[in-house]
């Protein structure tokens, strides 16, 4: 095998894509900030304990351990940052206000989430602790959509889904909340034969309710149909209330509603969100509500989020246009030192030709040269 070959999904990032990732984190970032957002950031590794603390068994499976040569102790490789996240706001800054946080880096997958994914995302994300209404979820979503407004994505999709209609179910009939993992899989992939046969012996509302739940999806008009085929348990009525108040404050965003798309079930706690936009087989952000995360930390803290990689949002964006530079002999005559510094902090580009080489770059355009004429160095248009 040759040395230079990558595990699969691993990849390395060359020039012209590593600065439109760049260029993007930093736009996201700035917009973030825009909305107080502050940023953190957390350790690449942590021990096993804390990392997982409050995470659920996905993130366990997704996450690399290894042993630590110094306490002998199992740590994990981050494979998300908002547990993280949620530990800062919890313990290191202690905050009784709301708290608005930020955060980007490479977090890092035992297996692909998706068809065609890397196992090294660039994680970027918001969280808002302390505030358990609605209007913290509705910031996060006009947040996240605002993102890709930024990145002059077209025809994003936000699709909506509420952990609180299938854990109604769920406490309503214990042979049920017995197969809860079997069907929030069943559930996932919408196989309405396997739910049918797996829940015979459920009572006959839950059971009916189960079926229904993967043809529950479309547009606002699916939370009416709703309320019609599912039972009226106080804990559906509740999250069909907070989906149908989310949906009106998006105001013109494609809004999908989907009861079966429970993608991260098991982390969160309320109105959970993926969206997707053409050219991606999988979600290009994810997140909702997750308050039980700081009561596992010891604090009990509402909480609400997202986050997106960064590199599979990349992928949509034209190649990188590349930037005028100017190009200047190497040496050391002063003058021609001082004006490469004068340009350099002006914010100008400037590529020394280093002797014996030619300039070979693709993120520049040396469109101007640095020339010596009539005594003095000057910039010169070339090409």
């Amino acid at each position: 095998m040759p040395n230079w070959l990558l595990p699969e999904n691993i990849a390395d990032i060359l020039p012209s894509e590593a600065r439109k990732i760049e260029e993007l984190r930093r736009v996201l970032l700035d917009h973030f900030r825009l909305y107080g957002y502050e940023l953190v950031m957390p350790p690449l590794l942590e021990y096993i304990e804390s990392l997982l603390t409050g995470a659920g068994q996905d993130t366990d499976l997704r996450t690399f351990k290894l042993v630590d040569q110094i306490s002998g102790r199992t740590m994990g490789l981050r494979a998300d940052m908002t547990t993280q996240v949620a530990r800062i706001d919890a313990h290191l800054l202690n905050r009784r206000s709301v708290t608005r946080l930020c955060y980007a880096g490479s977090v890092l997958h035992t297996k692909p989430s998706g068809l065609h994914a890397t196992r090294e995302p660039l994680q970027i994300g918001a969280e808002i602790y302390g505030h358990a209404g609605l209007e913290a979820d509705a910031e996060i979503q006009e947040l996240v959509l605002g993102c890709l407004a930024l990145a002059n994505v077209d025809n994003v999709r936000l699709d909506l889904c509420h952990v609180g209609v299938l854990k109604a179910l769920l406490e309503a009939d214990p042979l049920a909340k017995a197969q809860e993992a079997s069907l929030y899989a069943l559930l996932q992939a919408k196989d309405l034969p396997s739910i049918d046969k797996l829940s015979e012996n459920f009572s006959a509302e839950v059971r009916n309710a189960l079926l229904a739940l993967p043809t529950l999806y479309g547009d606002i008009t699916v939370i009416a149909k709703a309320r019609t085929v599912l039972p009226a348990f106080k804990g559906i009525a509740a999250a069909l209330d907070e989906l149908e108040h989310l949906v009106r404050l998006t105001g013109t965003a494609h809004v999908t509603v989907d009861l079966a798309d429970l993608r991260g079930y098991h982390y969160h706690s309320g109105v959970m969100f993926n969206v997707f936009v053409p050219g991606l087989p999988n979600a290009v952000a994810s997140g909702g509500r997750y308050d039980h995360v700081g009561e596992a930390f010891g604090r009990s803290r509402p909480a609400t989020g997202f986050s997106l990689d960064l590199r599979e949002l990349a992928r949509l964006l034209p190649l990188a246009e590349r930037k005028d530079a100017i190009r200047a002999p190497w040496g050391n005559d002063a003058a021609l030192r001082e004006k490469i510094a004068s340009l350099r902090h002006e914010g100008q580009t400037v590529i020394q030709s280093l002797p014996g080489h030619e300039n070979e770059q693709d993120e520049f355009d040396c469109n101007r040269a640095l020339i010596f004429d009539g005594g003095k160095w000057i910039l010169q248009n070339v090409g």
